[in-house]
């Protein structure tokens, strides 16, 4: 029995090509592209993003061109993380990954970019990998270079959880 624990404990590990998925409310999961992640000898993992760009639209939006999801009531635009960054997670810590995966959040009728209306997806460990829940955030945070380029600036103070259901994008997984 305990030669079966470990391997129960390990079914899904940080390693490899995953896939990036979106589920939005009321619609089939969208694959919008793939994380991989590459194990280092330090006890951290290193992940690339590669998102299918033929998933999203082009959205010129407050003079800058951003990559969106259409949803039938919402838009959600990928808002890549602005400044240098390790790109490494460690099994207790994603802070980084969540980064890399910033939205904003627009209503089809809206003009512009409203960076208060930022998401920030929480990941935590499922036995198929990791569920990104939405949290609302300031985006406008990230205008300005943080203090401590080393820390993510997002902590858990400034981001505030969201009713399930109330964005179009539910969850965000990599399976």
């Amino acid at each position: 029995m305990s030669l079966t624990l470990p391997l129960l404990a390990s079914a899904w590990e940080l390693q490899g090509v995953k896939s990036l998925t979106v589920r939005p409310r009321d619609q089939a999961p969208i694959r919008i592209g793939s994380v991989t992640f590459e194990p280092r000898g330090d006890g951290r993992v290193a992940f690339r993003i590669e998102l299918d760009h033929a998933q999203f639209t082009d959205h010129f939006l407050s003079m800058k061109e951003f990559k969106c999801l259409d949803g039938r009531v919402e838009i959600a635009c990928h808002v890549p993380y602005p400044y240098a960054q390790p790109g490494t997670v460690a099994a207790d810590d994603l802070a980084w990954l969540e980064h890399s995966l910033l939205f904003l959040y627009k209503l089809p009728t809206d003009f512009g970019a409203k960076l208060w209306n930022g998401l920030y997806f929480r990941f935590e460990r499922s036995a198929q990998g990791l569920v990104g829940r939405p949290q609302a955030v300031d985006l406008n945070l990230i205008s300005a270079p943080p203090a401590q380029l080393n820390i993510p600036p997002y902590r858990p103070a400034l981001r505030d959880d969201i009713a399930p259901g109330a964005r179009w994008i539910e969850s965000v997984t990599i399976e």
